[in-house]
């Protein structure tokens, strides 16, 4: 298969793995929230880490398919890099780019903006990799569901009462006429009441994902950890500190990674 290489997505691939490597931190994982508004998916991704793996600049070892896009392997919803390092090519390579940046990274929004100037359900979009406003919405709403499951019914209400703003700007559509907080309640009045009453519930990071992947329309060019770390890291912009430290007391494993990382 050939790839149009992109010298935006080469570029900063070759600056989180050089910066990884220095921090000594683990795999590197990639996810498409670090391409904010270049235009990628993760099959061009993948396909860029192997061009540069057998071109040289990197030697990698990575989990999915390069090109699951064009055959039956569903997409990951992040990209780990199990074992990866800049060759002294890649390096070098690296070096002549930070010194003559691509042209094309001064189009598109960085992420940066994104996380603070947009409205909610974009940024949802935007670090999610949604093309859809809609879908945006109704996955926030399933992951929000799925955190007040393991919330007492005191923190739910206190996160409620912090998500205070507009999904979005002045819009002409009704359905998303509404304020953050309406997407942390339960849309079903007798769901609801019953949720005021129940204990929380228990269950681990899997079955969290699971519930994700089965009930969202979650489109291929995304994943349910991408779609968790989008309504994660625009559920933080809305809250204080002390409230995002009091949701992190619920969440199980892998999840509790996700919110401090995103």
């Amino acid at each position: 298969m050939t790839i149009q290489l992109k010298e935006d997505v080469a570029y900063i691939l070759l600056e989180k793995i050089s910066k990884q490597a220095a921090s000594a931190n683990g795999p590197t994982q990639l996810t498409v929230a670090d391409f904010a508004g270049r235009g990628t998916d993760e099959t061009e991704i993948l396909a860029h880490i192997d061009y540069l793996n057998q071109k040289g600049y990197l030697e990698a070892s990575f989990s999915g398919d390069a090109y699951a896009g064009k055959g039956p392997n569903p997409l990951p919803a992040a990209i780990e890099l199990a074992a990866v390092q800049l060759t002294d090519s890649g390096r070098q390579l690296l070096q002549r780019m930070q010194e003559n940046p691509p042209a094309s990274l001064r189009t598109g929004p960085s992420t940066l903006v994104a996380t603070k100037d947009m409205a909610f359900l974009k940024k949802v979009m935007l670090r999610g990799n949604l093309e859809d406003i809609y879908d945006a919405r109704d996955l926030t709403e399933l992951v929000f569901r799925t955190m007040r499951d393991l919330m007492t019914t005191e923190a739910s209400h206190n996160v409620a009462e912090d998500l205070t703003g507009a999904v979005l700007p002045s819009t002409s559509k009704e359905a998303l006429q509404e304020d953050i907080s309406e997407l942390w309640k339960d849309t079903n009045p007798l769901v609801h009441f019953l949720s005021e009453l129940r204990p929380p519930l228990s269950f681990n990071a899997d079955t969290f994902l699971f519930r994700i992947e089965q009930e969202g329309s979650i489109p291929k060019t995304s994943g349910p950890k991408t779609v968790v770390k989008a309504v994660f890291a625009a559920t933080k912009d809305e809250l204080p500190k002390e409230r995002i430290q009091e949701i992190a007391k619920f969440l199980p494993g892998e999840i509790l990674e996700l919110w401090q990382e995103a």
